[in-house]
């Protein structure tokens, strides 16, 4: 119906065209006659303004092509990039409002990690970071961050970051991954995590004493990777610490050691891993 509409504005503008062209050339004739009486002012006057009129009528077409061939474009949807349609939410003959969502599309190919990081982790990641994901069916790929999210949710305490992931990966958007960002290199003192125990709010250890006794100690934690979790205060290097059982014992408790005690370590080159603890978080096309 619409390309109907534009045949006819088009049609109609050569016919004015050509309307202009005659009125044009009559006018010009008149004007060449003037001085020889043939034609009286009046005459003249009136070429002048048939012409004048085609003109207009001319303008008043084009201006009406343009307004279809405007309502044309707007039955066209065009894609920004190149890439393959993902989903269509569109349906012929429905009334869409500014801003209804049409198709996704997969730009290039393109994928992107949109991982939820708490406000206090969020200073610590930067553009370019490096990101180890790992999908729920085992697949793993190396990201990079490409930006931040420069806001927080207000609810949740926590923002975006959006890494790209690899071209050609086993990666498919709508995916829930989990990642880890890589975050540096500082030395720590670990413990293994079965070490510590938890109890009225707080985190101790038991250090095992030269006579067999456990005594209970209070540490503050810090990061963790792996079966390792970092000791910031309340232990010295070199201690050592009950590992299994640990949650059964009280201070004072005489215990066997039947295998060597586990110690605090002392690590060198503490490769600092920030881990999602949230909740996975899906894979989405670029679009």
């Amino acid at each position: 119906m619409v390309q109907a509409d534009v045949a006819q504005a088009r049609a109609s503008l050569l016919e004015a065209q050509a309307v202009a062209a005659e009125a044009a050339a009559n006018a010009e004739r008149a004007r060449s006659l003037q001085t020889t009486g043939a034609l009286s002012q009046q005459q003249i006057q009136q070429f002048t303004t048939a012409a004048q009129t085609a003109q207009a009528r001319v303008e008043s077409a084009r201006a009406l092509l343009q307004t279809q061939e405007l309502r044309l474009r707007h039955t066209q949807v065009r894609a920004p990039d190149s890439g393959i349609i993902s989903a269509r939410t569109a349906t012929v003959g429905a009334v869409l409002g500014t801003g209804t969502e049409l198709f996704r599309m997969v730009r290039k190919g393109r994928l992107e990690w949109r991982a939820e990081v708490t406000s206090t982790e969020l200073a610590r990641i930067q553009p370019g970071a490096k990101t180890r994901i790992t999908a729920a069916s085992g697949a793993m790929a190396e990201g990079t961050v490409r930006m931040v999210a420069p806001t927080v949710d207000p609810q949740t305490r926590n923002a975006l970051v959006y890494v790209d992931l690899p071209p050609k990966t086993d990666f498919r958007a709508g995916m829930f991954a989990r990642g880890e960002f890589a975050l540096g290199s500082s030395d720590a003192l670990t413990v293994p995590q079965e070490a510590l125990v938890v109890r009225d709010g707080f985190t101790y250890v038991f250090v095992v004493g030269p006579q067999q006794r456990v005594q209970q100690r209070k540490v503050q934690t810090g990061r963790r990777i792996a079966d390792r979790v970092e000791i910031l205060s309340g232990l010295e290097a070199d201690t050592s610490v009950a590992v299994r059982g640990a949650g059964f014992l009280n201070d004072g408790d005489l215990v066997r050691v039947a295998a060597p005690p586990a110690t605090t370590s002392s690590l060198g080159n503490f490769k600092e891993n920030l881990p999602l603890a949230l909740a996975s978080q899906a894979l989405v096309a670029i679009i």
